[in-house]
This record gives C-alpha cells, sequence and structure tokens, in this order.
C-alpha cells in the first residue's frame, strides 16, 4: 500500500505524522503557532502573570521599605576612569586592613583605643580599617579588596605589602602602602609586584643588608623569592626555592638553621587548607630540604594547619599563627607556641590569642572573619600589628544569587500549586507540549515498534498520572471550605515571603550597613540619651538596635530619675554607660563628661529608631562640617511673633534654622561648654522652668557663636518615634508642646537675637541626603 506524502493520502493517525497532529507539511507552523496562541492567551497564563505582577509589586513596596533610597557616594578620585571599576562586590570578600597597638602580641587594640586624633578629617579618633580597596585606588591601580598584611619597619616609616585584587584581570597584585605618623593614615604607593599569575601572601623580611619578598605564586606551581632593587616598587626575582605550589609560606631563623613552613594542596590526598609542610635550609637561597615527618599536619581545615601571617617571638618563645578555614575560608585566627623545632621533630601547642569575636556583625569591618597577622615589636618596646578583616564569608555573593533565584523558582512552584487548587490550571502538563510522535496512536503496527521501557514509552506512562495531581489536591484540599481557604492564605503569603527573599538576596546587597570615609579614613562616636526609669523598654530596644552600628563606640545613658539600670542587663555590642544626675534636668543631656572618649555625639533619644545607615550618613556629614548641628529633624523659626512650626511648615518655605538636638550630631568638647558657659545661665534656667526647649538654646548658642551657618539636615530613610507606642514622652501633647516652645523662642530671641536672617536651604549641599 502506497503512502501518500499530500495532505489527501493521511487520514486520522496515518503514517505521515503523530496521532491528532497536522499533516500537510505546508500548514505545521500554522498548526504550532495556533497551539501556541492557545498557550499565551489561556487562563492559566494569565494566571501565572497576573500572579507575578500581584507579587512583584509586593516585593516593590517591601524594597521601598527595606532598601535605602541613599546611594553611597563616591570620593572624588573615584569618578576617574581608573577608578570606576575598583571596590567591586567580589566573590572572594571585601578584604580590607586594620592597625593594632599593644603591650605585648597578646595583648592588642585596635587604633581607635590608642585615641589619634586627625584634625584635616575630623578623625577623632581614626578608627580601623586603616587600608581598603579605597585606599588601594588612589594610586591608579583599581582594587577589590586588600589582604594578607606584611609589614617592614624602616627608620620611623610602616610600609604595609598586601595582597591587591585587581578586578579587570581578576588575579591577586602585590600593593604597597606607606605610613609616616605610626599607622594612623596610610599613602598607597601603587603596585610593587605583578606577574602573569596570581600572587598573594607577600611575605617580606631583611637578609644580610637585603631586603627580600617571598610571595605565594602556587599557580605558578613554584615558590619565588625576589629582592628589592629600588624599595619598595621594585623587585627582581632572584631564584625559584621550590617546585611546589606552596600556599601561604613564609620564612624564619631559628636555631641557626633557616626553615620555610607552608602547605602544598596539590598532593594526592592532600586536605585543603588543612596541610603544612616545614622545610629546612642552611641559606635563604637555598637548597632546601623537607622536614622527616611532612606533611607536619593532613587533617581538618579548622586545625589552624594552614599560616595565617608571620611567626613572632615572644619572651625568648616562637610562636606560629595559623587560620581556621572551618565554618568559611579564613574564620578566625589561631596562635601556637612552638615547642619543638628540629630537622627531626616538630611540635606546638595552641595559646589563646588577644583578638575577641566582633559583636556587630557585617556591621563590623572584620565582623565575618580574620585571618592574617603580622605583629612585630617597636624600637620604643610597643607592639604593632596588622591585620585584615572582612565583613562577609567567602563565596557570599554566590551564596546570595543562588537563594534568591530558588527563592523565585520556589514562588513560581507555589503560584502553580495556587493556580491547582483554584482551577486556573487545569494540567500540569498539557497534552500539545508532549514530544513528537507521542500521541496517541491507532496504527497498531507502528506501535509495536516502540519498545516498552523507552524514553517516550515512559513519558506517556507518566504524564497522564502527573495531570492527575490537580484532581487529587482539590478533592484533598477542597479549596470551598473554611480549611481549603486557610490553605490558599498560607500557600499565598508563603509566595510572598519568598518573593521578598528573593528580592533582598539579589538587589539586597551583604546586609551591611558600612560606615562613610571622609578624605581616607574612619572614625567613632559616642552616642548620648536621656531618660528615667518609665522608658526603661525603649532603652534596651535602643541599646540593642544602635549599638550594631559601625561607627559607634560607646552608649551613655544619662539617667534623670529612679533606679538606674545594671549595664550588664542590655544585650549591646559596646560598653554601656549609665550616668547617674542628681537632679531632673533637661540640662543633663549636655553635661561636660570627662568620660567621653571621642568629639563626636550622637545626642538621640530613646525613642527614635532609624537605620544604621542613616546614622553613619549623619556622621560622615558632621565629620565634613564639625563646627556645625547636624542632624535629622529640621525647623524653621520665624515670624512676629516668632511661632514654633513642625516639619512640614520648613519644607514649605525650603529651608530650616534649627535642628533639634533630640537626633543630632554634636563636637562635645565646643558644644557642652558652650552650654554650660556663664552666656548659656539665663537659658539654662528658662530650661528648667518648662522643662523643655533645651535643643531649641543649643541651636541660638551656637548661631550666637558664628556667623557662618551653623545647622545641617540629614533626611532620614525612616524613623519611628516609639513614644507614640507608650505614655511617657514629654511631648506627647502636641498644642501644649508647642506653645511652650514659642514661648521659649520668644524670650532666647531677647536674649541671643533672632534667628529669622539665618536660614540654612535644603540640597545646599548636593548631596541629594538633605532634600
Amino acid at each position: 500500500m502506497a503512502i501518500s506524502s499530500s495532505g489527501n493520502g493521511a487520514g486520522i493517525g496515518g503514517g505521515g505524522g503523530g496521532g491528532g497532529s497536522c499533516c500537510d507539511m505546508s500548514m505545521k507552523c500554522w498548526c504550532r503557532w495556533r497551539l501556541s496562541r492557545q498557550c499565551l492567551f489561556s487562563p492559566a497564563f494569565f494566571f501565572f502573570i497576573g500572579s507575578f505582577l500581584l507579587l512583584g509589586c509586593v516585593a516593590t513596596f517591601y524594597a521601598w521599605l527595606v532598601f535605602s533610597p541613599f546611594a553611597r557616594p563616591t570620593a572624588p578620585a573615584m569618578a576617574a576612569t581608573t577608578m570606576v571599576s575598583g571596590c567591586r562586590e567580589d566573590n572572594e570578600g571585601s578584604w580590607s586592613v586594620g592597625v593594632f597597638f599593644g603591650d605585648s602580641p597578646f595583648d592588642l587594640r585596635p587604633i581607635e583605643d590608642k585615641n589619634v586624633w586627625k584634625d584635616e578629617n575630623a578623625a577623632w579618633p581614626v578608627a580601623n580599617p586603616v587600608i581598603t580597596c579605597a585606599t588601594a585606588s588612589d594610586s591608579g591601580f583599581p582594587s577589590n579588596f586588600v589582604a594578607d598584611p606584611f609589614l617592614y619597619i624602616q627608620d620611623d616609616a610602616l610600609y604595609v605589602f598586601y595582597e591587591t585584587k585587581n578586578p579587570l584581570t581578576m588575579q591577586g597584585d602585590i600593593g604597597v602602602a606607606k605610613s609616616i605618623d605610626k599607622g594612623a593614615t596610610w599613602e598607597s604607593l601603587g603596585v610593587a609586584l605583578d606577574e602573569d599569575w596570581h600572587l598573594s601572601y607577600p611575605y617580606v623580611f631583611s637578609y644580610l643588608d637585603q631586603i627580600y619578598m617571598m610571595p605565594e605564586s602556587s599557580e605558578k606551581g613554584e615558590l619565588h623569592l625576589y629582592r628589592a632593587i629600588n624599595f619598595p616598587l621594585q623587585w627582581k626575582l632572584e631564584k625559584v626555592l621550590l617546585k611546589k605550589p606552596m600556599v601561604d609560606a613564609f620564612m624564619i631563623e631559628h636555631q641557626q638553621k633557616f626553615w620555610i613552613f607552608g602547605s602544598d594542596h596539590s598532593g594526592f590526598g592532600s586536605k585543603k587548607n588543612g596541610q603544612l609542610e616545614i622545610w629546612c635550609s642552611s641559606s635563604p637561597l637555598g637548597p632546601w630540604r623537607p622536614h622527616k615527618k611532612n606533611p607536619i599536619y593532613n587533617t581538618d581545615k579548622s586545625s589552624g594547619a594552614r599560616n595565617g601571617g608571620r611567626p613572632f617571638a615572644h619572651d625568648g618563645i616562637l610562636y606560629r599563627v595559623g587560620q581556621d578555614c572551618g565554618e568559611t575560608y579564613g574564620r578566625r585566627i589561631r596562635v601556637f607556641k612552638v615547642e619543638v623545632l628540629t630537622e627531626d621533630d616538630y611540635r606546638e601547642v595552641e595559646v589563646p590569642s588577644s583578638f575577641h569575636e566582633p559583636l556587630k556583625g557585617r556591621n563590623a569591618w572584620n565582623g565575618a572573619r580574620h585571618h592574617h597577622l603580622d605583629a612585630q615589636k617597636l624600637s620604643s618596646g610597643e607592639w604593632i600589628a596588622v591585620m585584615d578583616g572582612d565583613r562577609v564569608p567567602s563565596g557570599d555573593s554566590f551564596r546570595r544569587l543562588a537563594l534568591g533565584y530558588a527563592s523565585v523558582l520556589a514562588v513560581a512552584l507555589l503560584v502553580v500549586l495556587l493556580g491547582l487548587l483554584l482551577g486556573a490550571i487545569k494540567c500540569i502538563v498539557p497534552l500539545t507540549w508532549r514530544p513528537h510522535r507521542l500521541g496517541k496512536r491507532s496504527d497498531a503496527i507502528f506501535a509495536s515498534w516502540e519498545k516498552p521501557k523507552s524514553f517516550s514509552s515512559k513519558v506517556r506512562w507518566f504524564c497522564p498520572r502527573l495531570n492527575r495531581v490537580p484532581t487529587f489536591l482539590r478533592l484533598w484540599i477542597k479549596p470551598n471550605t473554611l480549611s481549603g481557604k486557610l490553605v490558599l492564605v498560607l500557600i499565598f503569603f508563603t509566595a510572598v515571603a519568598f518573593m521578598c527573599s528573593g528580592v533582598r538576596y539579589i538587589y539586597g546587597g551583604n546586609g551591611a550597613e558600612e560606615p562613610y570615609f571622609v578624605k581616607g579614613q574612619y572614625s567613632q562616636f559616642t552616642m548620648l540619651t536621656m531618660t528615667y526609669d518609665a522608658r526603661l523598654w525603649n532603652l534596651k530596644m535602643y541599646a540593642k538596635h544602635y549599638s550594631r552600628c559601625s561607627s559607634v563606640r560607646e552608649i551613655v545613658v544619662v539617667w534623670n530619675k529612679g533606679v538606674p539600670p545594671d549595664p550588664s542587663n542590655f544585650d549591646s555590642a559596646v560598653p554601656v554607660r549609665v550616668r547617674v544626675e542628681k537632679r531632673n534636668s533637661l540640662n543633663n543631656r549636655f553635661q561636660v563628661d570627662p568620660l567621653i572618649k571621642t568629639r563626636a555625639v550622637l545626642e538621640l533619644d530613646d525613642d527614635i529608631m532609624m537605620t544604621c545607615d542613616d546614622v553613619e550618613r549623619g556622621f560622615k556629614v558632621w565629620r565634613e562640617h564639625p563646627d556645625r548641628i547636624v542632624g535629622f529633624y529640621p525647623r524653621l523659626v520665624g515670624g512676629s511673633p516668632v511661632k514654633y512650626r513642625a516639619e512640614k511648615y520648613a519644607g514649605r518655605h525650603h529651608g530650616y534654622n534649627i535642628i533639634l538636638t533630640g537626633a543630632a550630631f554634636l563636637d562635645a568638647e565646643v558644644a557642652f561648654k558652650r552650654y554650660w558657659s556663664e552666656e548659656a545661665r539665663a537659658g539654662r534656667t528658662l530650661v528648667d522652668k518648662y522643662f523643655n526647649c533645651e535643643d531649641v538654646l543649643m541651636n541660638y548658642l551656637y548661631l550666637n557663636a558664628s556667623s557662618s551657618p551653623t545647622v545641617e539636615y540629614v533626611r532620614p530613610a525612616w524613623a519611628i518615634d516609639t513614644s507614640k507606642f507608650s505614655n511617657v514622652a514629654i511631648s506627647r501633647h502636641t498644642n501644649e508642646h508647642y506653645r511652650i516652645r514659642s514661648e521659649c523662642l520668644s524670650k532666647f530671641s531677647e536674649l541671643y537675637g533672632s534667628l529669622s536672617s539665618r536660614k540654612s536651604e535644603f540640597n545646599a549641599r548636593k548631596d541629594n541626603w538633605d532634600v
């Protein structure tokens, strides 16, 4: 029997194609377009797209609430084309370098505890980190992060060599920075060593009046030794020490021999980050002999086997620094006392280090991990150390992307489930989506050709059974019943949660509310709040939240009335000090306090909650204008008679002349002395009389002391006044509160002059933070 290739010769189930399909070859495109059009405009399609649009709107609202609308500013240098590529998010992390001081390597404190002040950028005090990707990029060489710092001390100058990750080549180079003020400020000198392969761990040392560097070159498969021919930027390859891909290797002289400690992860059975080898020689140039016990370690990666910086000697004892890579790469350093080091034996025992785990989490520059330490003794007898740190674990950016896309996939599955239960989606696998030739056959001859265990046979068996699931689900859950409706609501809100999580993971960054540097340096401030026993619940929430902000050094609680709380009862990441006052007065807010160790003080009422990013932005603006009151609540005072009005009035008149000090940065050294001057005595008397207006008085004192602008406004992304949920705020009766403040303004104007002519415009700084 002849089989015709034309449409006329093919009946239903004919041999020209699958059962039920369009048989005429000229009509196939039209048939497929018609099927796809049916799918495109089907109720299931509209339900799926509509659901995603609805969930997308919810996620957009969530992003509007949670994400800061303010972009992080870039330094002027970072506007250059060479800088645009620097400080990008990197899956290896966001490493930076801090400086520490102490009387011994086991008593090291961060530079902020040394109270080093720099007037040119209001770094009172200078705070870690002192070398960052921005520092390295300032020399014209973009960097994603800086890590593996090694010190080299030359007279009064300090040099730090470090790995800098080039975002263009995505490999490590060796950078160098110099300090001539004992580590307070660092000048990036550029890239000291750049090869065609990855470089890191730049171990620098001197021998016979020559300066050498032994960086990691494991990607090259060799351990190289370089000699400085024009320190610190020009180096020459002196020798290949070992034909092995040694990782994080250092060299020391001990008992008249030279020793190399390092890890070789390339060997069969070698455990990554858990292996350690030792090599011995009579000269730093070799030849090198392996230790008889090699590998010294081949164990768990949390053991500290991998080196974590320069070894040091203290009280005649040698100590090795290792890194714990158990939870994530470079999680923390571990210190080991070397008890025996000979060509035949090696023994060490772990001892406690001086470093405490940061309590601020990702808001701390080293909150997630620190994996490298170089501690050295200065000629003065003081110890100095450099250590790197990271606020995120290794692989964080990939992990967030994976979780974000997994959340979106979960949303898609939940939408399908919801559609099946509501009947918007009739089947899971439409019959028109089945592969070619999987249709129902009426031709027994062709059907017999198909093997029972073939893929097509399995698909034909599986699809009908999968399409029975919607019917089973609707019978089991019964969407029309109360319990069924509760299930539908639960599925919907679960989809909302997954959608918001996906947006947060994909677009929300690493979750850190980082500080803002000013002229390349970071600093710290003290938070001060005034309260009493009826507001203790506010205070506990206040301390827990704000103590995690990156630049907060201490929280001072001015206790005006009642039994003071025990500071140890607060869940705080920084010290909390309760200063008990003898009498209940609002003037106590500005008492001169010699125990405050920072010039910057954030006066913030305990009933105001805002993000750490808002606080950090305010601190940055204050460091740029330390002679001003910088705050978050502006007011415009004027008219005759003078009248106190709400913030909306200032907005309508496009300016302000007062910043409320219930949420403002001040220079404690200047502001508190000014407030308690003889000039302010009459004003303080009025504050006690009205039990109000201490913040207004401070503004008058600032304006009376300068002809320049004295206030700066920073708009918070959002702020919540928790006093609205209680009955303990002094300003809860708005009309009475405004009447008293208007009387204060009238009295202060008589004492200190009018404010009407001292108006600051919104958006005067052009940073979009004061609009």
